[in-house]
């Protein structure tokens, strides 16, 4: 159970492609605030959830900088 629930695989050397998709991901699962505290407004889970996690997981793996993704709501 624990590998389910394990965060995705950040691969190296980071593509293009690989790029692209995490800064959809940090764009779409950014955090809702709700009485029982942040959730990801995707997944209706704690925030933030895997994909989030990858998505500023890839980034710094490729080398960029913190605020090389940005969120433009």
């Amino acid at each position: 159970m624990s590998a389910v629930l394990a965060d995705f695989p950040v691969h190296t050397p980071v593509t293009d492609e690989e790029l692209l998709v995490a800064a959809l991901a940090v764009r779409v699962h950014v955090p809702e605030h709700w009485p029982q505290g942040p959730l990801c407004r995707s997944e209706r889970v704690p925030y933030p959830c895997r994909l989030a996690r990858w998505g500023r997981a890839t980034p710094a793996a490729a080398g960029l900088p913190d605020g090389a993704v940005v969120v433009v709501p």
